[in-house]
């Protein structure tokens, strides 16, 4: 992976502006502070910037440290991973994100985050925990496939062992008492 300047800092722009956008709403969803008008809006939203990661996959491949630098290569990875209404979308978003870490041009924590969310969205069972609930009543891990092996597939991908990445998570979202009555969600980038 490169610190160089980016290839292409216009697409870095977009994905970061279209990221940090996706993830003011997603913050204000999970703290159940949205309506139906501003839910719907967000949905919206993710579809638009699938689209817009979508025309970007089709030009350049996975746009990765290289194309646009970190920052966004990290943007494009969080609009692929809340592309949960087109998951066709998301395991081609993860088989090109795959080339990318496999070229060094990607981090490979993304590709698993990815891997499991698309997994998750196809209704199958995750490989590496990633994935998780927020619910009024605590957080939970989607369906692991394989969980006495966890520790080992997460440890191939750069992971902490499931105990410790939930127990981060719970300390994120529970200490200052935001789970409280929350609309179930998938979280995702934390474990």
């Amino acid at each position: 992976m490169t610190t160089d300047e980016p290839q292409r800092p216009d697409i870095a722009r977009e994905l970061i502006a279209r990221a940090m956008e996706s993830a003011a709403h997603r913050a204000k969803r999970v703290r159940d502070q949205l309506d139906a008008v501003q839910l719907g809006q967000g949905r919206h939203t993710d579809h638009a910037n699938t689209n817009v990661l979508r025309r970007i996959l089709a030009e350049h491949d996975w746009p990765g440290h290289r194309l646009v630098g970190p920052d966004a290569a990290r943007a494009a990875w969080s609009i692929a991973l809340h592309s949960d209404d087109d998951p066709a979308f998301q395991r081609a978003a993860t088989t090109l994100l795959g080339r990318a870490v496999q070229a060094g041009d990607a981090p490979v924590q993304h590709w698993a985050h990815l891997h499991d969310r698309a997994l998750i969205t196809s209704r199958r069972n995750q490989e590496y925990g990633t994935q998780l609930l927020l619910r009024a009543n605590g957080i939970e891990l989607c369906p692991l496939r394989a969980p006495e092996s966890v520790g080992k597939r997460r440890a191939t991908v750069s992971r902490p062992p499931i105990a410790v990445a939930l127990e981060t998570v719970r300390r994120r979202y529970t200490s200052d008492g935001s789970a409280d009555e929350a609309p179930t969600v998938v979280l995702a980038g934390a474990a």
